[in-house]
């Protein structure tokens, strides 16, 4: 071979060469990478055509099907309609997927890896998705939302089983049907509606202040600490500045010294303020990240999707540290001073109690199954953090028992049942007289099944009015 040709078969051979890693790179290598792009219409067009997965919810009725029609074109629907259209949210070709749609969006569309689906492609085997079974009760969830709907105008539930972190109830009003987002039009119309903003997961979505449910918090930190006991005994009187403010407790009520336990019950504010000057910011900070705020859920859920429980006590909005100089640490003891809690970090307080101090990962499907019925997919209990000692959840489920035996959340209480909780009222923007309220609890308190919380905005009253009692009618139905 002379050098002439043996240069041109060189150049070719280095040529053929950038050509295989380019096609490679592309179709291999960056496949998931483009089919998660966006802007890859391609996707969404291909996806027209394939299977995608139904999602069952926990009594195996139907959350979600694909259809063929007579151009072999699969359409969505949603059987349930209005009840799961937060969690579940929607999957349309012309304006793409969102919630746990778009999370299990490969499983359902059968996208495994891309040496799989590369491989499939080349023996000519059809492209199907997985189906998606999730811990979703419906009953509950249409109980949640319709008991939220009569009593404000907005709100949200959240309730988990707190051995496994599984999902049974993800409540958000107002709320609405998927079978009707289907086209660009109407879903511009539903974002711009900015009174309702139906499209806003209020469960996981712009937290707002959790009032004294966040005591459970302050009463964890102090217990497992050692510097405080239930039977510790803290200045109860109204009117003592924190900050340099005055801090009133409910109808300006003196309660002088009382101890934890009585403290909680009553949801005395300038007790727990006391509890939480005297442990710090530092260790405040740190039980609090335990529980998980400061962080995203570590949810099953686009994150995007999702709002961080954090304290944004100036300016509005913006979020500082718990240890921050602009915190006032005896208002965010109680809920207050620009804490901003979601209705999931909340359930997760509970569910920590509950849990004998481990907070576990909370999940919204348990299984992705083939279409021969195989399981392909298993979400097993994972623990998030350890949060408490086993002695402290016993000592704090004890003082929630005392607030819904006798405090503030007996309106929360089942009969033949013992059910721990804590109330919540938040001032809002409005006035004194206008509240968002609030109740977390779990039950039966000495083998807890169920762990739940509960918000509604603006409403004239208290969390021990209004959120208990939809607390309550929530755990005894998943509790059947």
């Amino acid at each position: 071979m002379n050098k002439p040709i043996g240069r041109l078969f060189v150049v070719a051979l280095l040529m053929f060469g950038a050509l295989l890693v380019s096609t490679s790179w592309w179709t291999v290598l960056r496949a998931d990478d483009l089919d998660h792009d966006t802007a890859n219409h391609r996707e969404l067009i291909r996806a027209q055509k394939i299977r995608r997965g139904t999602i069952f919810a926990a009594d195996g009725s139907v959350i979600a099907r694909s259809t063929r029609d007579d151009e072999g074109v699969y359409h969505r629907a949603y059987p349930q309609g209005k009840r799961f259209g937060h969690p579940i949210g929607y999957s349309y070709s012309s304006i793409g997927q969102t919630e746990l749609e778009r999370y299990r969006n490969d499983e359902l569309t059968g996208n495994k890896n891309a040496l799989t689906t590369t491989f499939d492609q080349l023996i000519g085997k059809a492209r199907e998705g997985d189906d998606v079974r999730t811990s979703l009760d419906p009953k509950a969830q249409q109980l949640a939302l319709d008991e939220i709907a009569k009593v404000g105008s907005s709100g949200a539930a959240v309730a988990l089983d707190p051995r496994t972190g599984s999902v049974k109830v993800m409540a958000s009003t107002p709320t609405y049907d998927p079978n009707t987002i289907a086209n660009a039009g109407v879903l511009k119309a539903a974002n711009k509606n900015e009174r309702e903003k139906p499209l806003v997961n209020r469960a996981v979505q712009f937290g707002a202040a959790p009032g004294s449910t966040f005591k459970v918090i302050t009463s964890t930190a102090a217990i497992d600490t050692g510097a405080f006991s239930a039977n510790s005994a803290v200045d109860g009187d109204s009117g003592q500045k924190f900050s340099g403010v005055p801090l009133a407790n409910d109808f300006n009520e003196d309660f002088g010294q009382i101890d934890l336990k009585t403290a909680l019950a009553k949801s005395v504010n300038t007790a727990f303020a006391n509890v939480g000057e005297k442990l710090g910011k530092s260790v405040m900070k740190e039980y609090m990240e335990r529980f998980g705020f400061d962080a995203k859920p570590e949810l099953d859920y686009p994150k995007d999707s999702m709002s961080a429980s954090v304290v944004a006590p100036n300016p509005p909005g913006h979020a500082v540290s718990p240890t921050s100089r602009f915190v006032d640490l005896g208002r965010m003891s109680i809920g207050q001073g620009g804490l901003q809690a979601t209705p999931l970090q909340m359930a997760q307080v509970a569910a920590a109690v509950a849990n004998d101090g481990k907070l576990m990962k909370p999940h919204l499907a348990t299984r992705v199954v083939d279409r021969d019925g195989r399981t392909v997919d298993q979400v097993e209990p994972e623990v998030q953090s350890e949060v408490m000692k086993g002695s402290t959840a016993a000592a704090v489920t004890d003082m929630m028992v005392g607030v819904v035996q006798s405090g503030t959340g007996r309106n929360a209480q089942i009969p033949g049942l013992q059910v721990a909780g804590k109330t919540g009222t938040a001032e809002t923007e409005f006035g004194k007289k206008i509240n968002d309220v609030w109740f977390i609890g779990f039950a039966p308190a000495d083998n807890p099944r169920v762990a739940v919380a509960v918000t509604v905005k603006a409403v004239t009253g208290f969390g021990g009015d209004f959120a208990a009692p939809i607390a309550r009618d929530i755990m005894e139905e998943l509790l059947k």
